[in-house]
């Protein structure tokens, strides 16, 4: 009798037990399913890489990642029911996800990727933009740079030159900017592979003139439309102070004729010294939106002051 009353409270309690689990189920579900990330809005639904767009949803708490298609984008957490995320580099139109660990959550529809047509389809970097990795520990120096092409696009091409008559960059150190490079009437420089675009290290020398009225480098890109004409500084690579540092700006005076095209940058490098290589030697800060002809002198500028621009 005994035994049989043991077995039966033992069915009870197992019956119980099981009652208690799925019901504790059935909540685990409910909570997990009241905070899934859900997209119910993105404004604006097309743009240019580094396009800032918003997203608008629910449940944005602790979110691992956003994702145009397979690239993931930089991103700030506004609220829990809004996102500012950047249109990454090199993405094609796709839906958005974001990612939380209660889910993944995916646009109503998807995001059209529209870059300046004037730009052309090989390059890099189609829109400027600011890294979202800072300059790295230990790395004391800078240098600025800039990218130089034809557009074999435009009428006239062949003729294409940009001219360069002053470099600049300084750096913001406790509130003040500090200049490390100026140079007029000078720069260095060589010509790239430019498809696929710096596709390797090798290049060739860069041959440039100097205008006599302008004093002002000229670099004939039209005679050469299947290269990259990279150039940077002419004064050596200089430490960067010590002191709070906010980031730096690149300023070039240039004038661009029909059918090339101008655009600057700059990298961070660990010291005034170390050659370009593998191993992290330079780390690029960003480049600039890209200039484009102009019968008129142009100040194209860069700068990461303040850090990515949400």
């Amino acid at each position: 009798m005994a035994q049989e009353f043991s077995s039966r409270l033992s069915s009870a309690l197992a019956f119980a037990l099981a009652i208690f689990m799925c019901a504790s189920f059935v909540v685990s579900i409910s909570v997990d399913a009241q905070n899934t990330p859900r997209i119910t809005d993105v404004s604006p639904t097309s743009g240019a890489e580094e396009t800032r767009v918003e997203i608008i949803g629910d449940n944005f708490v602790s979110v691992s990642s956003v994702r145009l298609g397979s690239t993931e984008a930089v991103f700030h957490i506004a609220s829990p029911e809004t996102l500012t995320v950047l249109v990454p580099h090199k993405a094609v139109s796709a839906t958005i996800t974001v990612t939380t660990p209660q889910g993944v959550a995916t646009s109503p529809s998807e995001f059209e990727v529209t870059n300046d047509p004037r730009v052309p389809e090989e390059v890099g970097y189609k829109a400027g933009y600011v890294n979202e990795h800072g300059r790295p520990a230990g790395f004391r120096s800078a240098m600025l740079w800039g990218i130089a092409i034809a557009d074999t696009r435009v009428a006239g091409y062949e003729k294409g030159v940009v001219e360069i008559a002053s470099t600049e960059l300084s750096c913001r150190v406790d509130g003040k900017d500090v200049i490390l490079n100026h140079d007029e009437g000078a720069l260095h420089g060589g010509l790239y592979r430019r498809n696929p675009w710096f596709g390797t290290d090798v290049h060739e020398s860069m041959t440039t003139s100097v205008d006599p009225v302008e004093h002002a480098v000229v670099m004939k890109v039209g005679e050469r439309p299947n290269k990259v004409w990279h150039f940077w500084a002419a004064s050596s690579r200089q430490e960067i102070p010590e002191g709070k540092f906010e980031g730096c700006t690149v300023r070039v005076q240039a004038k661009i004729s029909p059918g090339a095209l101008l655009q600057i940058g700059m990298d961070y490098w660990r010291d005034t010294a170390v050659g370009y290589g593998p191993g992290g030697n330079n780390h690029e800060a960003g480049a600039s939106h890209w200039y484009f002809a102009s019968p008129q002198w142009q100040k194209a500028t860069f700068t990461d002051v303040g850090g990515v621009k949400f």
